[in-house]
């Protein structure tokens, strides 16, 4: 992985690796937001909010599954087979080591003449 991230070549794999990580994001968050609703229906009394409550928890009980599918059918989540997951987390911290690693400030970073720029 070359150490200037600012060339559009040295991108190669960064979509798809955004995609998952955006989606692994968004189930975290869902995992959160059903622990968070869990919680809240134990601690209300109120007849009304707890029925708002559980719908609320049945929607994000049904949106983990709608993101774990979608995760699965896209190859970026292995639950049932633990080998699979194992080398996907492997590559994806191998990625996250490469990507610490690159020179986030570089010297020069000045595009100028890469692009049309009438003014200069």
């Amino acid at each position: 992985m070359s150490n200037d991230y600012l060339e559009i070549e040295n991108a190669d794999g960064m979509p798809g690796l955004v995609d998952s990580t955006i989606a692994l994001n968004l189930l975290l968050n869902v995992k959160s937001g059903i622990r968070n609703y869990a919680i809240a229906l134990t601690e209300t009394a109120d007849p009304e909010a707890r029925t708002a409550i559980r719908t609320f928890l049945d929607k994000e009980i049904d949106l983990h599954a709608e993101v774990s599918e979608l995760m699965m059918k896209k190859g970026w989540f292995h639950p049932y087979n633990v080998l699979e997951q194992f080398q996907l987390d492997q590559m994806s911290s191998q990625a996250a080591v490469q990507i610490a690693n690159l020179e986030l400030f570089p010297g020069n970073t000045s595009r100028l003449g890469t692009f049309a720029t009438p003014n200069y």
